[in-house]
């Protein structure tokens, strides 16, 4: 699951921290169902899902959000409503 790093994803969380955790949270909501029954157990997206998330956030296809722009979007999915409350 290559495409779920960006490059200078790392450089970006050792000036900013806290924003780490906001993506972790966000990232937390996207992990497949059932992630700890099959390998690399980690509670990753499903690969087509984390694309045609990735489509609709930038509108292309094959486009790399930049750092900021993860988080920010990982901000703004936080701010939805999830299940029951939606």
């Amino acid at each position: 699951m290559k495409s779920l790093w960006t490059p200078g994803l790392g450089r970006y969380f050792l000036r900013h921290p806290a924003n780490a955790v906001t993506l972790a949270r966000a990232g937390w909501r996207l992990r497949r169902n059932g992630w700890m029954r099959h390998a690399p157990f980690l509670p990753l997206p499903d690969t087509d899902y984390w694309h045609f998330r990735l489509v609709t956030v930038t509108g292309s296809a094959g486009v790399r959000l930049s750092p900021a722009s993860m988080v920010d979007a990982a901000k703004w999915a936080l701010a939805q409503p999830v299940g029951r409350d939606a």
